[in-house]
This record gives structure tokens, C-alpha cells and sequence, in this order.
């Protein structure tokens, strides 16, 4: 495997490239142009210019995370081939700059949901939560609101302001889509695209859903191990394969990630591996990459990556806010190269256990 840091640009991004070259064993950024809207095309031009700023600081772009689906395509629209089609452009320019890994979600209005951006914990450091409580009790339109002042001046991402403008009119798109009709329109999306995935390598990542639920009666559908086997059938290609996050399959107590993870090899191109802790099934907050403090056994997770021989790009994921750090909630750097350092550690333990017990 690879350790990577989730980069979104240099106009963007309060970590620097610097930065990240320091944290031991990242040699890759995951990383996108931020400021390009769903549909639109990513010419070379961009793409090399963003390729020769990561090598300059002696990294390199490992995949990209994200280009984004535009709701045109998830919703089955009259216009969603021009837009396909706009995302296979894309994709032969990633290819011909070399470029094989795009991560990518097809989620309905939130890419992601969390309800606070700050919660403290009792160490004094603060993180990413989410209550069913608290979505029951919104209307959907005021979210952003109840957010937004916890950006720390950033812009996250699916959260972008003129996009939550729109709210009412993107609830109104997909008012009549269900999960099969979301399947359909994912199928249609993955079949058009398989051809120039083939032809320059590329392998699609999609993410799963976050909360893995439906969230104020939208369908979600990337959310558990049957319809994700469900998925790669349905267009049975070993391009069309998952990125594994640990967070946001987790978010569902009854995912069993180890064995998700063992019943995808071969499919997995990218790993998030990231901790929760729980104080109720639906009460959950960002943790420490570290076991012991949430939920996971961050152990067995990687331990069962290692198992199936995965050897793509992985990253740690939604690190807390510490030592006074002001950053895009989740993607400050001290956490996170807290978690890369830990994620490691766990790697060479479970290689060097394995190899030891080989030699005997």
C-alpha cells in the first residue's frame, strides 16, 4: 500500500505540500481541482500544472478525490449523456496524464453529513458529529446554516455555499428517485464510462454514503456489503471497484468492516481508514485514528487490507482539530499525520508478524 494525504490545492487548502513531504512514509497527495463544478471538464492543461506543483515538493499524485458526478447523471435527467460525456473527456485526460485512480460518490444533495463540525471532547480537541436527533429536528434547508460557522473560513466539500443555495431545487430533482432508480442511474453512468477506464487503466473508486442511512428520506445506496457486491456485478468490471472507508461503512454497527473488506479483494483501489466512537447507534463523533479510543479495532481493519494483498493509495481520514489548530474541519494537519504515522506502524507490525511467522 501507499499512505497518502488528502490534498485540495495550494488556493485551498491550509496544509501545504511541504507539510505533508515532512509526515513519515506520505509520498502521494490524493488530491482534485477544487475549484471545477460537477460537468465540467478538466483540461491537460490544469491537470499538468497541478502534477508539476506535487512534484516540486517531491510528492506525487497518487489519485484523485474527486471528480465529481453531476446530478444531471444521478437523477437520469433528458441532459445526463452531455454530461457523461463531459466525464469521460475528463477521464482520457487524467489517463493520458497518467493519472489511474478517481475516487468518486453518488450521493443525492450531501455528499456528507454531519450535524456539528466541532464538538469538543474532553481532551479539549475538537471533531467532526453526527445525532439522528439533530437531523430529525432540521429542516433540511437550514443545515448549511447550523454548520457553516464552524468552517473555519473554509469551503468544504458537497457543502459548497452556492450549491446549498439551490437546496429546495435539488430536493425537487429527486423527489421521485428511489434506490432501484439511483442503481439504475449508477449503472447507466458505470456502463458508459467502463470503455475509457479499460482503454487507460483507470480505476473508479466509488465511496459509500455517509451516514450509511437515508438522510431526510433521500435514497442512499453505497451503505453495506450487499449492495456493493450488488454494484460491482451489476457492471462486472474489475475497473468498477469501491474505496474503502472505514468511517463512513462504519457508521452502521451491524457493517462488519473486516469482513466487508475480505469479501471485496481485488475490487478495493483506495483506502480511508479513520476511527468513530459511538455513544449511541445513531450518536457518533470523529476519534483518534488510534484503537482504544472509539469504536473500531483499527488493527483487524488493516490487518484484513493486508490479507487481501491491497496495494493501492490509502489515507487516514477526519482527523480531530488539535494543538490550536484552525483548519477545514477533518482535514487539519497534525491529526492526520498523527494517523499516517499510526496506520503505518500498524502495517510494518502485521508485515513483519507475518513474515516472521513464515520463516518458522
Amino acid at each position: 500500500m501507499e499512505m497518502t494525504l488528502r490534498w485540495y490545492g495550494s488556493k485551498f487548502d491550509t496544509v501545504t505540500l511541504e507539510q505533508i513531504r515532512q509526515i513519515p512514509g506520505v509520498t502521494g497527495v490524493i488530491t482534485t481541482l477544487y475549484d471545477t463544478a460537477p460537468g465540467d471538464v478538466w483540461s491537460r492543461e490544469r491537470i499538468q500544472e497541478m502534477k508539476a506543483e506535487v512534484a516540486a515538493a517531491g510528492l506525487h499524485v497518487a489519485g484523485i478525490e474527486s471528480v465529481n458526478v453531476h446530478d444531471a447523471i444521478k437523477t437520469g435527467s433528458a441532459d445526463r449523456d452531455k454530461y457523461i460525456d463531459n466525464y469521460i473527456e475528463t477521464l482520457e485526460n487524467l489517463g493520458k496524464e497518467d493519472i489511474h485512480l478517481v475516487c468518486y460518490n453518488f450521493m443525492p444533495v450531501f455528499d456528507w453529513t454531519r450535524t456539528e463540525l466541532a464538538r469538543k471532547r474532553p481532551d479539549g480537541s475538537t471533531v467532526l458529529a453526527y445525532t439522528q436527533e439533530a437531523v430529525d429536528a432540521i429542516n433540511p434547508e437550514d443545515m448549511f446554516a447550523s454548520i457553516s460557522g464552524d468552517m473555519n473560513g473554509t469551503v468544504m466539500p458537497g457543502w459548497e455555499p452556492e450549491r446549498m443555495a439551490k437546496i429546495k431545487d435539488l430536493f425537487a430533482m429527486y423527489k421521485d428517485i428511489d434506490d432501484e432508480k439511483l442503481f439504475e442511474n449508477l449503472k447507466y453512468f458505470l456502463e458508459r464510462i467502463m470503455p475509457v477506464c479499460d482503454k487507460y487503466d483507470i480505476n473508479m473508486a466509488i465511496h459509500p454514503d455517509d451516514p450509511a442511512w437515508s438522510v431526510f428520506g433521500l435514497p442512499r445506496i453505497i451503505i453495506n456489503k450487499k449492495n456493493i457486491l450488488r454494484m460491482m456485478e451489476m457492471v462486472n468490471n474489475p475497473h468498477n471497484g469501491v474505496t474503502f472507508c472505514s468511517g463512513s461503512y462504519g457508521t452502521n454497527l451491524e457493517n462488519d468492516l473486516p469482513d466487508m473488506i475480505r469479501s471485496l479483494k481485488g475490487r478495493i483501489h483506495f483506502a480511508h481508514v479513520r476511527n468513530l466512537k459511538f455513544n449511541s447507534p445513531t450518536d457518533f463523533e470523529e476519534a483518534a485514528h488510534l484503537s482504544s479510543d472509539g469504536t473500531f479495532d483499527m488493527y483487524e481493519i488493516m490487518k484484513a487490507l493486508y490479507d487481501i494483498g491491497f496495494d493501492g493509495p490509502i489515507r487516514p481520514d477526519h482527523g480531530r482539530m488539535i494543538w490550536g489548530e484552525v483548519a477545514m474541519p477533518g482535514y487539519g494537519l497534525y491529526d492526520r499525520a498523527l494517523g499516517a504515522t499510526y496506520l503505518n506502524g500498524l502495517w510494518e507490525a502485521i508485515e513483519k508478524g507475518e513474515t516472521r511467522h513464515a520463516v518458522k
